[in-house]
């Protein structure tokens, strides 16, 4: 068995190694998966993957595994090198606003046969995220989930006694949140912060989208996307946003949420929950179901393992693939990483009471507009909600600008 490697060195180095499938000549099929820290404790990342590794080997001695554990940083690029010079890895764990690209380039697989044994048991949102013209291009091994968190105490304190459940009702605690000097909504309008957990879950919310049907144009400025953003403005203007909105992240630690100036953050993670409660107390954490306009829907996404075509040892890939979506592996996954399994026959051992109240908006995850240039799009949206939050451009006004670029980005092709 080869040892788990923490790769920090150049790419060159690693797409410089022998090719993927090469099995150093030797009898045995070799498979490289890359892999990111889902284990954001990176001690327990590295034990967990060569634990892995180890168990893997053990049930499959015609099989050598290398888990390559690969930085989040630069993750785009190099897995965009790697399918081009056809060299670096036969599996890599992908989002789904990632695959849509390369399932058109024609440089990774369908992996359909892969979960079609158990394909009852997957989360259905889970595999529809990750399907491209019918067909499936990732295994997902775990499904990442987002949900409101508040703070019980703040809400109570201003005399809402009914935590908002629906855009409305926030709309109509913000005044009495302002009153105590509190904004209802801890909205984050940073560009840099990724309008997954930003403007589109209301936009969402609302009935809007970001692309339409065809994926040929955007549709980020219908009405509804229009009423989304004069949301957020008569939010600002009731005094339920923090001052420097437009300029804001979205950390916990250290951040407006936690120092009790604000009261709810739409589009948290369990993650962030944890944070929340060393901040404020466990006991004063709400967690409520996706925030509901005309529809409920919470950002969420499947991590799916991408097989390359470029792969040498496709059928002890998919082996690997299978092993590690299996109900056992995912539970232990689940386990270390604070993400949820893919799977509905999986019991997460230890689960924490606050994890189970995020497994509750499961039902409702979508991964966004899964199209080819959603990123970059993405780039181009955030700064005129920016403008428009710092009272620079209308809603409509910033909406139609950055629709306007859009539609020349998407003319040429992203």
């Amino acid at each position: 068995m080869k040892k788990s490697t923490a790769v920090g060195v150049a790419v060159a180095l690693s797409l410089a190694a022998a090719g993927c499938g090469s099995s150093g000549g030797s009898d045995k099929s070799a498979v490289t998966l890359w892999m990111y820290p889902v284990i954001s404790d990176q001690a327990k990342n590295q034990a967990f993957w060569a634990k892995v590794e180890k168990d893997f080997e053990a049930k499959n001695t015609g099989i050598d595994v290398k888990i390559d554990l690969q930085p989040w940083e630069g993750r785009q690029e190099k897995v965009t090198t790697a399918l081009v010079s056809k060299k670096g890895f036969d599996l890599v764990v992908l989002g789904p606003d990632q695959i849509p690209q390369y399932a058109q380039q024609g440089i990774i697989e369908p992996v359909d046969d892969v979960v079609a044994p158990a394909k009852g048991s997957y989360l259905p949102n889970s595999l529809a995220a990750l399907t491209i013209g019918g067909k499936l291009y990732g295994v997902p091994i775990y499904q990442t989930i987002t949900a409101p968190i508040y703070n019980k105490k703040l809400f109570a304190e201003a005399g809402v006694t009914k935590v908002p459940e629906t855009l409305a009702e926030l709309k109509e605690a913000a005044p009495k949140l302002a009153a105590k000097k509190v904004a209802v909504l801890d909205y984050p309008g940073k560009p840099e912060v990724s309008l997954n957990q930003s403007f589109y879950p209301i936009l969402w919310a609302n009935g809007g989208s970001v692309f339409a049907p065809d994926g040929k144009s955007v549709a980020f400025n219908s009405p509804e996307g229009v009423q989304s953003l004069q949301f957020l403005l008569d939010l600002k203007a009731a005094g339920g946003l923090p001052e420097n909105t437009a300029s804001k992240g979205n950390d916990i630690e250290g951040g407006a949420l936690a120092g009790g100036k604000t009261a709810m953050y739409h589009a948290a993670t369990a993650l962030q929950a944890v944070q929340l409660g060393t901040a404020i107390g466990a006991e004063n954490v709400g967690i409520g179901l996706p925030l509901e306009g005309s529809k409920r829907v919470a950002f969420g996404i499947p991590g799916g393992l991408v097989l390359a075509r470029h792969s040498e040892n496709k059928d002890a890939a998919k082996k690997l693939a299978a092993y590690l979506a299996s109900p056992e592996v995912a539970a232990e996954l689940a386990a270390e990483s604070g993400f949820f399994p893919a799977r509905t026959d999986v019991t997460v051992p230890g689960q924490s009471e606050a994890s189970k109240e995020f497994a509750k908006s499961l039902q409702y995850a979508f991964p966004g507009d899964t199209h080819p240039q959603a990123r970059q799009v993405m780039g181009v949206i955030a700064p005129h909600i920016q403008a428009a939050l710092l009272g620079k451009e209308d809603a409509r006004t910033a909406l139609d600008a950055a629709a306007k670029e859009a539609a020349t980005l998407l003319g040429a092709g992203g």
